[in-house]
């Protein structure tokens, strides 16, 4: 076998959480064993790039203490290298208006709510 390639590893930690382990018994996943699990044979991870967020915990206090017990635990591995970035969390709404296309109108009955 030959020398072993060095691979780094980036992980978004956010989608991650929000895509993958939110509301799941999976959140104290050890990132780094998970990756030396996905990587080809003969590549050795190096280290593991962690991208997240400061949580507010404005609309979720359990992320919060979530996401930031989550990112001290990484810190301790000698392979991580956590990088914080900045999220703006806003409510987005549009009101529903009846524009007409084409000549017609679209009718509802009463107030429409869309998740």
């Amino acid at each position: 076998m030959g020398p072993s390639v060095r691979t780094s590893v980036y992980v978004d930690g956010f989608n991650l959480y929000y895509g993958a382990v939110k509301d799941t018994p999976f959140k104290w996943l050890n990132l780094v064993d998970l990756a030396r699990l996905l990587v080809p044979g003969g590549h050795v991870v190096g280290r593991l790039k962690y991208f997240t967020v400061r949580v507010s915990g404005v609309s979720d206090r359990r992320a919060s203490s979530t996401s930031t017990s989550l990112s001290e635990r990484l810190g301790t591995l000698p392979e991580v290298q956590i990088y914080f970035g900045s999220f703006l969390a806003k409510t987005v709404w549009r009101p529903l208006t009846n524009l007409p296309v084409a000549g017609r109108a679209i009718h509802t009955s009463g107030v429409v709510v869309l998740p």
